[in-house]
């Protein structure tokens, strides 16, 4: 009898055993804290957990060396002098690699992220994270030599996710300013960094800083800083030499900032800013008379990523994509009097034409250039060519075995220079009829090479997420 009851507790201790680990099993999980290796699908940090209610900035200032340099060429900003991310100096570059590699002129050791470098007159401006010293901190460096000449910094802390700078200081004769992961503007002067002014864009305007940090990259027209800030307004024109805002658009649709870039943009003699934000895409006039005037807006595509800048094609059309399988939309801007409207062309998958993730596509000679998202089907990740008549119809791709990552990619003296996201750098003619790879080589040890490229004086400066290198390309 007693056996037969100590059988049945037995049988009952086993049986909640048994329940008490399935219930602990499917509690578990056993990837809670790994995160995913995506430019913008991780995990969004808590805005609580940065508390940056008492950032000064610009307050830090270090002087280190002055030099003396004949060099004159300029990538200034975003996608070089015309926004278009050409190279148009007349020096000639090379058509290939040497089996010991390119020239390595300097080497820089960077903050975690993806900021890339502006260029003028011998010198390099970057805007980079010291994640020990938790600030932004804008670096002047020779082009020549990689040596740090000078640095302004502000403290701000700032949680890592997947990197954490993302832009590109924006740079003229008199002035350089910046837009910090977290949304703060900073102007300063160009040779010597002293600080003119600063802007905290989530206290002044309540804009949202987007998913992953701020990505948009200023812009500098006639000394007047043009920032997209969301919030509050949808633009503001910012007087570089005094700090005052000379004009404001009203954001009525309470449209957010997104990670794309402001583009100049000159239709029926009219110039204006053309701009992607999270809600619609449109067009503000960048002229004195009516500076700030919204002058037309789309909501046909808007959203919740979006990274490429927009694509300013030839007689008022304009073309926008963004990841994550969203896809693209070709629109033309149209004229009747002093009113404007939108007409939309085509709006597709990325499996259905030609759209992109992460980098702006070029425009030359009439055809537009990109690389693939990874859901783009069996194209995916391929460099392919398409005449935007038709975004859909795919005239070239680079094949099969020739695929990239969402690396940059830049046209200098008719040759398309390439970066895959593990650090190697490929050239290939700058081609409208099918694809020429001439020569490839691995840069970098490192991973994640989103950083946009810039090349001057011929001189090409990329970079991984954890370091920037120069090398000399120049024929």
């Amino acid at each position: 009898m007693q056996n037969k009851s100590t059988g049945k507790l037995t049988l009952i201790f086993l049986a909640l055993t048994g329940i008490t680990a399935f219930v602990l099993w499917l509690a578990y999980n056993p990837v809670k804290n790994l995160n995913l290796s995506l430019p913008g699908m991780d995990n969004r940090p808590k805005r609580s957990a940065d508390k940056n209610d008492s950032v000064i900035i610009g307050e830090k200032y270090t002087f280190l060396k002055e030099i003396n340099t004949a060099l004159t060429g300029k990538w200034p900003h975003f996608r070089g002098m015309d926004y278009d991310n050409i190279n148009k100096e007349k020096i000639k570059l090379i058509d290939h690699f040497e089996k010991s590699g390119p020239k390595i002129v300097w080497k820089a050791d960077m903050g975690e992220g993806h900021a890339a470098a502006a260029i003028y007159n011998g010198k390099v401006y970057v805007l980079d994270y010291n994640e020990a010293k938790k600030a932004d901190v804008l670096k002047c460096l020779s082009l020549e030599t990689g040596e740090n000449l000078w640095r302004r910094s502000y403290t701000v802390r700032i949680k890592r996710n997947h990197g954490i700078s993302r832009t590109i200081p924006a740079v003229t004769e008199k002035y350089i300013v910046t837009l910090g992961p977290k949304g703060h503007v900073m102007c300063v002067s160009r040779e010597k960094g002293d600080f003119l002014w600063g802007l905290d864009l989530e206290k002044e305007y309540g804009g949202e800083i987007p998913f992953w940090n701020t990505g948009q990259c200023p812009m500098i027209d006639n000394d007047v800083a043009i920032i997209a800030t969301g919030g509050n307004a949808l633009m503001i024109g910012v007087d570089c030499a005094t700090g005052k805002v000379v004009w404001e658009t009203p954001n009525s649709d309470k449209w957010k900032m997104s990670h794309s870039s402001i583009m100049p943009m000159l239709f029926e003699g009219k110039k204006m800013y053309v701009y992607s934000a999270i809600g619609g895409v449109c067009g503000i006039s960048a002229e004195a008379k009516d500076a700030g005037r919204l002058l037309w807006k789309c909501s046909e595509f808007g959203p919740n990523v979006v990274a490429p800048s927009p694509v300013i094609l030839n007689n008022g059309k304009i073309f926008i994509t963004a990841g994550y399988g969203v896809g693209a939309m070709l629109f033309q801007v149209l004229k009747n009097n002093d009113a404007y409207s939108v007409k939309v062309l085509q709006k597709y998958l990325p499996t259905e034409g030609v759209a992109s993730e992460q980098q702006t596509p070029v425009f030359y000679k009439g055809y537009m250039f990109a690389i693939l998202p990874k859901d783009a089907g069996g194209l995916h990740n391929q460099f392919v060519c398409c005449n935007p008549a038709d975004c859909k119809k795919i005239i070239w791709s680079s094949g099969n075995d020739v695929r990239f990552g969402l690396g940059p990619y830049i046209i200098a003296d008719g040759k398309f220079f390439i970066v895959d996201d593990d650090g190697s750098l490929s050239i290939a003619e700058a081609n409208t009829s099918k694809f020429v790879l001439l020569s490839k080589t691995k840069i970098m040890d490192g991973q994640d090479a989103w950083g946009p490229i810039a090349i001057a004086d011929g001189k090409l400066i990329m970079r991984d997420s954890k370091e920037m290198i120069c090398i000399d390309i120049k024929k």
